[in-house]
Parts: structure tokens; sequence; C-alpha cells
């Protein structure tokens, strides 16, 4: 599954992200990255951006950098 699949208040553990060097240090520097836990705030119409929390901190996505990280959903 990927973060893009997620909904509103889903919660999910990072599994992997698929994403060349530069975006995946841009991640890390978030706070975005293997194992950490996150919490879907919101999507704009079309899901053409993902609002995440990871820690204490709000970070807005696009549709195709979501596409490259693999989450597994939480209960």
């Amino acid at each position: 599954m990927h973060l893009i699949d997620l909904e509103k208040g889903n919660r999910a553990s990072i599994s992997k992200i698929h994403a060349e060097k530069a975006l995946r240090d841009r991640l890390t520097s978030f706070g975005v990255m293997r194992g950490e836990e996150l919490t879907v705030k919101g999507c704009s119409l079309g899901k053409q951006t993902i609002e995440i929390e990871v820690g204490s901190t709000l970070i807005a996505l696009r549709a195709d950098e979501a596409k490259l990280i693999e989450v597994e959903k939480l209960v």
C-alpha cells in the first residue's frame, strides 16, 4: 500500500521510500523515514496533495511524492 491510498484519519507506518536521493534526503529532514508512524490529516480535491503528520510536524506532499512512499496501515 502507498501513502496516496490512505484516507483522512488513517495511521500508518512507513516501510519503504522509492525516491531519488534528493527527495529522500528532503523527506528525511522532515522526519519522513522508514519505521516512522504518520497520520493523514487531510487531502485536496482529487488527492493532488496530501497532508500528513509525522511526530509533531505537518507536511504537505504532492500526489507523485506520496505514491513513492510505501506504508503499512495501522489499526
